[in-house]
């Protein structure tokens, strides 16, 4: 009776938010919104893409003050001012060839596209309701690549230096991409992944919502990490549960590029704050030939403090899986070198 009961009350959750998002759209219609899409970085092989992005209205143009920057593209509770266009119809052109696609009802494009293209970056436009189209860079991994690299974002690539409670309030209506510190090396590493494993896919994983996409990008890009899509969720109910799993949305998307990629072998990387290392594991332990390294970084005592503790959960075991672990990503890139799969670098001795 008890989860006949919890069923309902999620059932009727997400219906509210449903209509509720169905209210402000119609309310933004009639104050004369226009509808646009938020383009995201997506990936593919030879014969398919993902395409990522987001349908919402907005003003045509919604300048900030101090930055003349569009609201869309500025700090992350700016972004909850976008309006979701729900089942929004997107057109995407890639190249020569348009298809149709459809958005879900909080306005997230993720959808698969047949399309036949060479290995490399490419640009695709996105358009909703004849709007101006927004253009996205498309990550084509080759059918020979055998490597990948796939990150966490939290007290991974960024020192959050805040209680695990407040992250994700912090994400949502204050980050911009000057409020974070880099972790000390971690670009340096991902820069030398980068150039010695060219063409391969580089995924950020994270349990930030897709309203958060262009400050995580612009973060990543001013402090010289690889350029690579972002995986991210949506917030809100759904027929199951109150709130989206962050752990589950992180299980599913690795147990996809399992299916996309068979013959990839996944360099992961996360911290020890929470849940990376007994996901990363239990993927390991499910899919040993597609894991070529679990790296995770050490958080400090503070830091863990911050974070709720370290994650002490008995990780999986997983035969021919490199387990590496550092505080930082020299420390990381060390033990990648003595694993091999990474060349050695004179200053890992210094």
């Amino acid at each position: 009776m008890l989860s006949e009961a919890r069923e309902q009350a999620t059932n009727i959750a997400y219906r509210v938010e449903e209509r509720v998002h169905a209210w402000r759209e119609s309310r933004a219609r009639r104050r004369n919104f226009m509808p646009t899409v938020v383009a995201s970085t997506g990936y593919g092989t030879t014969s398919w893409i993902r395409v990522l992005g987001r349908a919402v209205m907005t003003r045509e143009r919604i300048l900030d003050r101090l930055t003349g920057e569009d609201v869309l593209n500025v700090r992350g509770w700016r972004s909850f001012l976008s309006i979701p266009i729900a089942d929004a119809v997107v057109t995407v052109r890639i190249g020569d060839a348009e298809v149709q696609v459809t958005a879900d009802h909080g306005g997230v494009v993720d959808v698969a596209v047949d399309i036949d293209l060479p290995p490399g970056w490419h640009t695709i436009e996105l358009s909703t309701e004849g709007s101006k189209p927004q253009t996205a860079q498309v990550h084509v991994v080759a059918d020979e690549q055998r490597i990948g690299i796939v990150s966490d974002i939290d007290d991974t690539v960024m020192v959050t230096a805040l209680p695990r409670p407040m992250l994700a309030a912090w994400n949502t209506f204050v980050l911009d991409e000057h409020a974070r510190t880099p972790t000390p090396g971690m670009a340096v590493l991902y820069e030398r992944l980068h150039r010695q494993y060219r063409g391969a896919a580089f995924l950020y994983l994270s349990t930030g919502a897709w309203n958060v996409a262009p400050t995580l990008r612009r973060f990543l890009s001013s402090n010289l990490y690889p350029h690579g899509p972002l995986l991210l969720t949506d917030w809100g109910p759904t027929h199951e549960r109150w709130f989206r799993s962050g752990m589950q949305h992180k299980v599913d998307s690795l147990r996809r590029l399992a299916e996309e990629f068979p013959h990839v072998k996944w360099i992961l990387i996360g911290d020890d704050g929470q849940h990376d290392p007994a996901i990363y594991g239990e993927f390991a332990r499910r899919y040993p030939q597609n894991v070529a390294a679990v790296c995770i970084r050490e958080l400090s005592v503070s830091e863990a403090v911050l974070a709720g503790g370290l994650d002490r959960e008995p990780r999986p075991q997983a035969n021919g899986v490199q387990w590496i672990t550092g505080p930082d990503g020299r420390g990381l890139a060390v033990q990648l070198a003595g694993a091999g799969l990474l060349d050695p670098d004179p200053g890992d001795r210094a």
